[in-house]
């Protein structure tokens, strides 16, 4: 598996696309949830710094499967946000989110030399699962406070300090 920077008009457009598809943003909030995810806004949402975003890729293939980020990267409190998307379907539920996120908080840790990252996920999400295969403890319920379809939700947070990182 690769983690790749989006460094191109065709990386841009592949990572909007699937950050912009109902089925998965119901899943993340944007930074500007009513701004519209377009190639342009993630260039400059990239360029900014406060994200680090990367496409992810399989073991065999070069071609992006999903997209992994840092959110909200703080480096004067070593913080930040880390979420993942599968965008290529195909390819969900085989780990591959799993592993994509564990390489990106190596990278936290050791290049960006961050402390503690967390996380968010929505209740029911099977996502809960990747956070505690990478040992992320569970801090908190955020309630009632996640819309889907008209339907309130709870976010469940998570966090990892820099010590409790094993890669997977």
């Amino acid at each position: 598996m690769n983690l790749k920077p989006i460094d191109s008009p065709e990386h841009l457009d592949l990572a909007a696309a699937w950050l912009a598809r109902e089925e998965d943003s119901q899943w993340l909030q944007p930074r500007n949830a009513r701004q519209a995810v377009t190639p342009a806004w993630l260039k400059i949402v990239i360029q900014r710094g406060g994200d680090v975003l990367r496409l992810f890729t399989t073991d065999k293939n070069e071609a992006p499967i999903g997209v992994v980020g840092l959110s909200e990267v703080d480096r004067d409190f070593r913080t930040a946000r880390i979420w993942v998307l599968v965008g290529d379907k195909s390819f969900h539920a085989r780990g591959y989110a799993t592993r994509a996120a564990s390489r990106m908080l190596t990278f936290a840790f050791q290049e960006l030399g961050l402390h503690a990252v967390n996380t968010w996920i929505v209740e029911g999400n099977p996502s809960v699962r990747i956070a505690k295969r990478l040992n992320f403890r569970l801090i908190g319920r955020q309630r009632e406070c996640h819309y889907i379809d008209g339907k309130v939700y709870d976010r469940l947070w998570f966090d990892l300090l820099d010590s409790e990182h094993r890669e997977v």
